[in-house]
């Protein structure tokens, strides 16, 4: 009986052991973004296609890292970027297109996931997939985002994707230019390319 006793003690004692040093063996670590940052959206027209790009960005993103410091899972994100930092390079388009996106009360696009998943291609690249809130001109809508990922040298993330989104999924009406003689289709991408840091 003292035998089992023990045994049972010494079994108890191990699980304990091998679950603390597996708990160690990860972090929550967060990193952030505002340089580094490159935002490009894109549409058509009547008359061609169009881009707005921007650098300035805010992005904040908790991963749980494994003891060889690769991402193994995603526990919060946020992204933020000023609408009116987006530049097409004309200033009538600018101008129109802050009007649409209501810039006089909501000047901010926002994505906050409610929950993320990452899968491992190799050892250094991964995928990253989110669900959340993206809001623009003031108006809130469950979303998912997909990005490529890749651990660099310095222990930096490089991340990458492309989203399609529909302008009237979010209350905004495409952008007219010439007195309504030229007109932006609803379907717009936004290609984004940033590299996060501890």
């Amino acid at each position: 009986m003292n035998l089992s006793i023990t045994a049972l003690k010494k079994g108890l004692f191990v699980a304990i052991v091998l679950l603390f040093s597996s708990q160690f063996s990860f972090a929550q670590i967060k990193y952030s973004a505002k340089d580094y940052v490159n935002i490009v959206i894109s549409g058509t027209s009547t008359l061609h296609d169009w881009d707005m790009k921007s650098a300035k960005s805010d992005c904040e993103a908790t991963f749980v890292i494994n003891e060889d410091g690769l991402p193994k899972s995603l526990t919060s994100l946020s992204f933020s970027t000023n609408v009116d930092a987006l530049k097409s390079g004309h200033g009538a388009m600018d101008k129109n297109a802050y009007k649409a996106l209501k810039t006089d009360k909501y000047n901010n696009i926002v994505f906050k996931a409610t929950s993320g998943v990452i899968t491992a291609i190799d050892a250094n690249n991964f995928t990253i997939v989110c669900k959340g809130k993206l809001t623009i001109a003031g108006t809130s809508v469950d979303t998912d985002l997909s990005a490529k990922g890749k651990l660099n040298a310095d222990k930096s993330i490089s991340v990458s994707g492309i989203k399609k989104i529909s302008m009237k999924d979010y209350n905004v009406q495409p952008p007219t230019f010439g007195f309504g003689a030229i007109k932006t289709g609803n379907d717009i991408s936004v290609k984004f390319d940033l590299t996060i840091k501890k």
